[in-house]
């Protein structure tokens, strides 16, 4: 049995959400002097490089520091099935001892990907403060107390529920879908 998908978000409305997302960022951060922006791999990290290069057309003052993240062997649930893990890579080549993070992944559901996030951004030093960027939040079936500061859309769904984010650097596409019966959007 397959089940339909329903379009959460078309390419311009995607595109859209990513210049909303990059107005807050300019509103919170006027000074990017001690900012960086860090994407969990791959698709926060696709994400990012997305919101720097519009966050340079947008204003000229963005963050300086822009990395990518692999969190592959912090996660609490790695070694749960029997296949290779593919790790892919972390770009950081700054320490972002005393720095404004802002962590930026695709979905925000359980919380665990931000944790292993959290963990695995320990090793580049102590940050003066974290903050997390999502596109799509699920908020239901949060396992830990996570929560983002800035969110494209916020979704309530059934557990069985599944939210896909394409990106046409990995997918082809521009696209949010949503598989399953029930769903309550907020903005």
């Amino acid at each position: 049995m397959k089940k339909k998908a329903n379009v959460l978000f078309d390419a311009e409305q995607l595109h859209r959400t990513i210049d909303r997302l990059c107005y807050q960022i300019i509103e919170r951060h006027e000074d990017f002097s001690n900012t960086c922006l860090i994407g969990i791999q791959s698709k926060g990290a696709v994400l990012s490089d997305r919101i720097q290069r519009r966050l340079m057309e947008l204003n000229k003052k963005v963050p300086a520091f822009h990395g990518k993240l692999d969190i592959t062997f912090f996660r609490d649930d790695f070694r749960k099935d029997n296949k290779i893990l593919q790790a892919q890579e972390t770009e950081i080549d700054f320490l972002i001892e005393d720095r404004r993070v802002i962590l930026v992944d695709d979905v925000l559901y359980t919380g665990r990907t931000i944790q292993a996030g959290l963990q695995a951004l320990s090793n580049f030093g102590r940050p003066a403060s974290v903050e997390l960027l999502v596109l799509i939040d699920r908020r239901f079936n949060r396992h830990l107390p996570i929560q983002a500061n800035y969110t494209g859309l916020k979704v309530d769904a059934i557990h069985e529920a599944y939210v896909k984010v394409e990106l046409k650097e990995v997918d082809g596409s521009d696209r949010v879908l949503f598989y399953d019966a029930e769903l309550i959007v907020n903005d």
